[in-house]
């Protein structure tokens, strides 16, 4: 791919637009549902637990995640006029276990202490103020909550041409240090590999991801 072609695949990756957003939020979700699926095991939801999954994309994963346990509620929460409408059409008929949210990225629009469970993956690239936002996220869970973090380490996100731009990157001892600066009190670190067809659709390639499954 060119360089304009990697920089636009970039801006969409951060937030998706338009019809190309759209094609990107399908490729995203079939990309990351293994991480997906294992931040969730991590969150182990229980009955009648409100979720909140902080940069939602499609969200086309929802009937997954709300099947795991009975009464579930879920929030999904994104940046992307794109992918907030393209989320709400293909979950319609989870209306009454399921919203979205649309907002700007920095604050998030809750009462302090809403959520049980709170999981986010590869977004943490994209926060500017990773610190601050951390924050956030400790003010909207419940004290017993858990928090998920899920990323891709920075020695293999290094190898993949788009990552050149705007993306921030993180291996554990950074992503652990990021956390200590913030609210939060305890966190365990797993590490996880998949194969997985890449972003610019080339090749198969082995990624290397970690959970961080986080406590106040």
């Amino acid at each position: 791919m060119e360089k304009e072609e990697l920089k636009i695949l970039a801006h969409n990756l951060a937030n998706p637009q338009g019809e190309k957003g759209i094609e990107i939020g399908e490729m995203m979700n079939a990309t990351n549902i293994g991480m997906t699926l294992e931040s969730t095991k991590a969150l182990v939801i229980e009955d009648d637990e409100h979720i909140l999954e902080i940069g939602h994309g499609n969200a086309a994963h929802l009937k997954t995640i709300i099947s795991l346990a009975q009464n579930v509620r879920y929030t999904g929460i994104d940046i992307s006029e794109t992918m907030h409408q393209e989320a709400r059409r293909l979950n319609e008929a989870f209306g009454n276990q399921a919203d979205f949210v649309l907002y700007e990225g920095s604050i998030l629009p809750f009462k302090d202490e809403t959520f049980n469970k709170i999981f986010t993956v590869n977004t943490v690239y994209f926060w500017e103020n990773p610190v601050a936002f951390l924050n956030e996220i400790y003010r909207v869970l419940k004290d017993d909550g858990t928090f998920v973090l899920t990323f891709a380490q920075k020695d293999f996100m290094e190898k993949l041409p788009f990552t050149a731009y705007d993306f921030t990157l993180y291996n554990n001892a950074e992503m652990e240090e990021l956390i200590s600066q913030s609210h939060f009190k305890r966190m365990k670190t797993s590490e996880r590999e998949e194969e997985i067809k890449s972003k610019t659709g080339e090749e198969t390639i082995q990624r290397i991801y970690t959970v961080l499954t986080i406590k106040k």
